[in-house]
């Protein structure tokens, strides 16, 4: 499970410091964003379930994942862009992993399942507010979007998981697959939530 935290740090830091370069960050202001951006959420989600200190401050390598995204994305910015809506996809990929590793450690903690969706939910979007609101942007999750929404859709499918006689195994890529799948399909399909009139 720490391997799909690790990669979902790399994801989001790379939503995070593509938002910085679209910006014009300089060098430093994108690498904050990558890491404000890759640990919040799972520094959220540690904090709320008692594993304190956060794994994010206790293990370089969340660290090291979250620099080394933010330097390629510096360097080969370029050939990032050239990828169609290249931050909502790496996001996207962060808010799948991200949402699935919380549930299952809230749940690992003894949390019951409908907190462990929630707190796998906050997991997933701590991290893509912070970096919206450094952005001066109305966080994303605020916007009738299909991204929450689709976090705890994820989560859910790992908490409920939990309670069924099934292998446990199967459910965590299940359930990385619903979010992922249910963000991409509310970017291209334009899928929102009602707003009030």
């Amino acid at each position: 499970m720490q391997t799909l935290d690790l990669v979902g740090t790399f994801a989001f830091a790379i939503s995070g410091a593509t938002a910085g370069v679209r910006r014009n960050f300089d060098v430093f202001g994108i690498l904050v964003l990558a890491c404000v951006t890759a640990v919040v959420g799972g520094m959220t989600r540690d904090v709320l379930i008692g594993a304190v200190p956060p794994a994010a401050l206790t293990d370089w390598r969340y660290l090291a994942a979250a620099l080394l995204a933010g330097m390629l994305t510096f360097w080969f910015h370029g050939a990032i862009e050239r990828v169609r809506h290249p931050v909502l996809i790496s996001d996207a990929a962060g808010l799948a992993l991200f949402a699935v590793v919380g549930t299952t450690k809230a749940l690992a903690f003894g949390v019951a399942w409908p907190m462990a969706a929630l707190l796998g939910m906050v997991s997933g979007i701590g991290g893509g507010m912070l970096r919206d609101v450094l952005c001066a942007e109305v966080p994303v999750v605020l916007r009738a979007d299909v991204y929450a929404v689709a976090a705890l859709a994820g989560a859910l499918v790992v908490a409920v998981g939990s309670l069924l006689p099934l292998h446990e195994a199967i459910f965590p890529p299940l359930g990385a697959a619903v979010c992922f799948l249910l963000r991409l399909f509310g970017i291209y399909r334009r899928w929102k939530l009602p707003a009030a009139r």
